[in-house]
């Protein structure tokens, strides 16, 4: 994986842990779009925020955390 690259991701988030966890539920998410679009029925999920030619779900969820697209905070 080259693009983003992981010091630019890291430059967007406190810790790997966190990027790890936003990347995998951000990737969920887009799967599930991709796959209730194939169904014909797109309700609440939001589709990609970021324009790529990537076809790899993950890679597209860290293209929009390094794109500054989405974000997190901890709950307390």
């Amino acid at each position: 994986m080259n693009k983003p690259r992981i010091d630019a991701l890291l430059e967007k988030v406190d810790s790997k842990y966190a990027l790890v966890t936003m990347a995998a539920k951000r990737a969920r998410q887009i799967n599930n779009y991709y796959r209730a679009r194939e169904g014909g029925a797109i309700d609440e999920i939001p589709p990609p925020l970021v324009d790529t030619r990537s076809k790899n779900i993950l890679t597209i969820a860290l293209e929009e955390i390094a794109a500054g697209k989405i974000g997190y905070r901890y709950r307390v």
